[in-house]
């Protein structure tokens, strides 16, 4: 098995701590917005691993960098309905950055290999 990249311990490493979060969010929200989250969460960590054994992994690079974006504003509509503190929120904000910063540079690094 290949060493664990930084973008996927990153990403596991927030959905161990989002998660909990998400589950107590009122039961209104938490069916609509936080299972979508925790769905989005899931898809990209499973898509994130199955990236590194692909031959070809710009496509999938650049699907996942959209989800990720989608993950921010559904954070970040949390942040705005009053569902979680604004420290979470910022908290999550940079982890979504980090993990975006490594995508954007392994988008670059496959660009230039295509």
């Amino acid at each position: 098995m290949p060493p664990e990249l930084p973008i996927i311990q990153k990403t596991y490493d927030l959905i161990k701590w989002y998660i909990p979060i998400l589950n107590k969010l009122p039961r209104d929200h938490k069916f609509n917005l936080g299972d979508r989250i925790i769905s989005g969460l899931y898809d990209l960590l499973e898509n994130l691993i199955i990236a590194r054994y692909l031959k070809n992994k710009l496509p999938t690079l650049e699907k996942l960098n959209s989800q990720l974006d989608v993950l921010r504003y559904q954070t970040r509509l949390l942040k705005d309905f009053g569902l979680i503190k604004v420290e979470r929120y910022e908290f999550s904000a940079n982890a979504f950055n980090s993990i975006g910063s490594e995508l954007g540079g392994w988008i670059k690094q496959q660009r230039k290999q295509a």
